[in-house]
């Protein structure tokens, strides 16, 4: 089937919409660990039910990544943000009327998850590197997650006013609407077909150092088959787990240890405005540098400074440098991340080989997410997780280190490899 053909828009127009439809959905999935105590609260529910849900919604993501991708792949974006769009808020009006675990999952779990997943970093980034030319890919992608985590940013205020103001359900309810914008902001993005289709025969005129554009099903045998991919997929494991523990069970750590409701939320909400730093310089540094080296040293600093974290005396202006530091180190692995699938693979398939290592991410914040409240309800503490992060930063920093950036042609696929 041919990718749709409709009307071309500037590679600047692709960036802004793309970037602030990820600014909504970002900015809404950062503000749910808020409503993890009202609504347990609320329905009587011990803390694991609702991380289950958000843990359930980051694993649905994950898995669905690839075939979303492969559908911006050979649909085009528009459709794909579109729908997703739609299931998004769709998700959030009934998550705020549901009364039953199993409804929470299936509204705050199923529907968001997929929602996400055609409305984040894949599909958008996939529709961001066709507009631009090869040598601007880069900093494109970090402008546009810089952009998209100022949601981050402005949403967590924002949430902890309506909950306040208005109450947990009706406070979704206004979310749900905001998603809605989703669906007119992917409007301007319908590709032309030759802005999708023949992208690998317009850079091969190229005098690039890119790898040649191959068909869906070789380039995701090519991927499975190199120990390259995998360790940038067990690195990313790593970066999912840390990322949902903090961001749906900091507010809870915080407020257990006496600090107050509102220094879980401002926390969270400097996590994104300093991501916003964190993602531009990924990208700008992601096109001077080798990319697995950075990565390499965004996963050892957050190792250490979750180290200073838990054993220093905690405090509003501990949690607050905590949340600055770690949002410099937050989402800007995205970019980098993605860039170095690019250079092994190309832009062709982008949206669905960045699905794919996406969703070992999204496995990891599965098991971060759903982790913290099952060993919280066993100990009554989160110590042991925050270790276990600390752990797995070093695993991490370790396995991207070797990874080496460059067209996957030259790689020796794991099957041959010693």
């Amino acid at each position: 089937m041919n990718p749709i053909t409709h009307k071309a828009v500037s590679p600047l127009t692709v960036l802004w919409c793309g970037a602030f439809i990820m600014t909504i959905a970002l900015g809404v999935r950062h503000s749910f660990g808020l409503f993890l105590q009202p609504m347990s609260l609320s329905n009587e529910w011990g803390r694991e039910v609702f991380a289950f849900s958000i843990a359930m919604q980051n694993l649905v993501w994950g898995v669905a990544q690839p075939f979303v991708g492969r559908m911006a792949d050979r649909l085009g974006a528009a459709i794909t943000m579109m729908i997703g769009g739609a299931l998004y808020a769709l998700g959030l009006f009934l998550m705020a009327t549901v009364e039953s675990p199993g409804m929470l999952t299936f509204s705050a779990g199923i529907l968001i998850g997929l929602g996400l997943s055609g409305t984040t970093f894949p599909v958008v980034f996939g529709a961001v590197s066709r507009a631009m030319p090869p040598e601007k890919r880069s900093m494109a992608m970090g402008i546009s997650m810089a952009l998209g985590s100022l949601g981050q940013f402005a949403f967590l205020p924002g949430g902890l006013f309506l909950i306040n103001s208005i109450g947990w359900s009706s406070a979704l309810t206004a979310l749900a609407c905001i998603a809605l914008i989703i669906m007119a902001l992917a409007w301007p993005l319908f590709e032309r077909k030759q802005n999708v289709a023949p992208l690998g025969q317009a850079l091969a005129s190229t005098p690039t150092n890119l790898p040649p554009e191959l068909g869906m099903w070789a380039s995701l045998r090519q991927a499975i088959q190199h120990r390259a991919f995998l360790m940038l997929s067990v690195g990313y494991f790593v970066c999912g787990f840390q990322i949902l523990f903090i961001s749906v069970h900091l507010p809870s750590y915080l407020q257990d240890s006496g600090i107050p409701a509102s220094a879980g939320s401002t926390a969270l909400a400097l996590i994104g405005l300093f991501n916003i730093l964190g993602s531009y310089l990924a990208g700008l540094w992601g096109g001077k540098y080798r990319k697995p080296m950075l990565l390499s040293g965004i996963y050892g600093l957050r190792g250490l400074l979750i180290i200073a974290f838990v054993l220093a005396p905690l405090s509003t202006w501990s949690v607050y440098l905590f949340a600055a530091c770690m949002g410099v180190l937050w989402l800007s692995t995205v970019p980098l991340t993605t860039g170095t699938v690019s250079s092994m693979f190309g832009v062709k398939n982008l949206s669905m080989l960045g699905g794919l290592v996406f969703m070992f991410h999204q496995i990891g914040a599965f098991v971060g997410g759903w982790l913290g409240g099952l060993l919280f309800d066993a100990t009554g503490s989160y110590q042991v997780v925050w270790w276990i992060c600390v752990a797995l930063s070093a695993i991490a920093a370790a396995i991207n280190w070797p990874i080496q950036e460059r067209s996957a042609e030259h790689h020796e696929p794991t099957t041959q490899a010693a």
